[in-house]
């Protein structure tokens, strides 16, 4: 899977490549403290007076490390993915190199700190399925008429949520099969291609 960085955060990190990469380095370890123990004005202020740069372009580049480094560690991407994703940014071999040695040192720890954070995205608690079959009915004596009922239950913080899906086994069925498809062809290199000049 290869992420997709918007103009903002492409925009956020341009001036990476202008930096020392000791610089780079720094950042980086600002963007993971930041991300343990949240944001720091102060620090944004003494790392612009010594790099000689206006305080918003420090805070521009702390803030899309941390956006790389918490969205690559939430996706799991691998090493080659994850190379293939800055691709877009035009950076130079060393600073993708320095990148991605960030991103595999501390994406567990990121991943661990992630867990913790509430979410206000609903999250899977318990799934039960029935299988019923139409045997016949008033007009049709003889006839085969399957249906898959599915309850679904989420948590959302303390709250549950209950969704019941219906479907018939061969729509079911056509579902995985594209869903498993779009997968496969997303892992092509055709696709990466595509993904990385995406603007």
């Amino acid at each position: 899977m290869l992420l997709v960085l918007s103009e903002d955060h492409k925009e956020h990190l341009a001036f990476l490549p202008k930096v020392e990469p000791a610089v780079v380095r720094e950042f980086g370890r600002i963007a993971l403290e930041f991300i343990r123990r949240g944001a720091s004005p102060k620090i944004y202020e003494g790392a612009a007076r010594k790099l000689g740069v206006p305080v918003e372009m420090v805070q521009h580049g702390v803030e899309g490390l941390m956006f790389l480094m918490t969205e690559s560690s939430k996706h799991m991407i691998s090493e080659v993915d994850f190379l293939d994703s800055v691709l877009v940014l035009g950076f130079g071999e060393e600073l993708n190199q320095i990148l991605l040695q960030l991103y595999l040192q501390h994406h567990s720890q990121i991943r661990s700190i992630l867990s913790q954070l509430p979410s206000n995205l609903p999250a899977y608690h318990s799934l039960e399925w029935r299988l019923d079959v139409q045997l016949a009915s008033r007009s049709v004596r003889e006839q085969v008429i399957p249906m898959l009922t599915i309850h679904l239950l989420l948590t959302k913080g303390s709250d549950s949520i209950s969704r019941v899906l219906q479907t018939d086994p061969r729509t079911l069925l056509h579902l995985i099969s594209t869903l498993e498809a779009a997968l496969a062809s997303m892992k092509t290199s055709h696709a990466r291609r595509i993904l990385r000049n995406i603007k």
